[in-house]
């Protein structure tokens, strides 16, 4: 079959594949994400934040669900992926973006708008790479900070700042110093536990249920303070954990210039 044959047969493989029927469980939770997440543009443009900050965790809630769903069922498909992908640029680029600038960030004008624009293309370039690495790179880990983990983040900081009623000043600054923090992470390099551990939904010794159950009574107890705390922890684990392995790393490389130095004066 020459190149052409393929690029035509490629399409005619998909449309029969769509025609065939597509799995409904899966993809109706991912539809729920992206409802989620357009409800809280709305919330936004209603100027309630905190609502808004709120759905976009429901959203989060139900991006977690389906790809899990859709494993435990047998029902994966390249069509749930790409709906998966347009669903949280929706929820957790688009949304976040315009909540960042109508809660903080419109008082700087240009400057505001284009600070959300860069959150919202770092994340979709964030999920184009996922995308293409996905076959590519490990499981337990994801390369970049993963773009629904940075737009719970600014929910968190918003609930946070509602919850103390912190000035309009201190907001400001502190949203776009995390904007920029948060696009630099989900394009870069650093790594991220995934939570995709098989380990985890096997049998686990009876004191991690005990912990489990107390962080839940520590998280219920106060909720903004908490979920600010957890959401944060993860966001530096990150880059915590780049800088505890970077010597490794450089002894690591150091060793193989020299193995390659030794090849060639021989």
């Amino acid at each position: 079959m020459d190149s052409a044959e393929q690029r035509i047969s490629g399409p005619i493989e998909r449309r029969e594949s769509i025609r065939r029927g597509i799995y409904l469980l899966p993809n109706l939770i991912t539809a729920g994400s992206m409802f989620a997440g357009f409800y809280s543009m709305i919330a936004t443009l209603n100027g309630n934040y905190g609502t808004a900050a709120t759905w976009i965790f429901i959203s989060a809630i139900c991006d977690g669900l389906d790809g899990k769903v859709a494993r435990l069922t047998g029902t994966t498909s390249q069509f749930g992926v790409e709906f998966d992908s347009l669903a949280d640029l929706v929820a957790f680029g688009v949304t976040p973006g315009l909540m960042m600038y109508a809660w903080a960030l419109k008082p700087f004008g240009r400057l505001g708008w284009l600070a959300a624009f860069l959150f919202v293309v770092c994340g979709a370039l964030r999920l184009a790479r996922f995308n293409v690495q996905v076959a590519t790179v490990e499981s337990k880990r994801f390369v970049g900070l993963p773009i629904p983990a940075a737009a719970s983040m600014v929910a968190s900081t918003v609930l946070l700042f509602d919850h103390f009623g912190w000035p309009s000043s201190f907001k400001r600054l502190a949203i776009l110093t995390l904007i920029y923090l948060l696009a630099f992470l989900m394009v870069s390099s650093v790594k991220y536990y995934s939570f995709k551990d098989p380990e985890l939904i096997k049998r686990q010794p009876f004191s991690f249920l005990v912990l489990a159950v107390v962080l839940l009574i520590i998280v219920a107890t106060e909720p903004a303070v908490m979920v600010f705390a957890l959401m944060s922890c993860y966001v530096l684990s990150g880059p915590v954990g780049f800088l505890v392995t970077l010597p490794r790393r450089l002894r690591l490389e150091r060793a193989i210039h020299k193995g390659h130095g030794g090849q060639h004066s021989l």
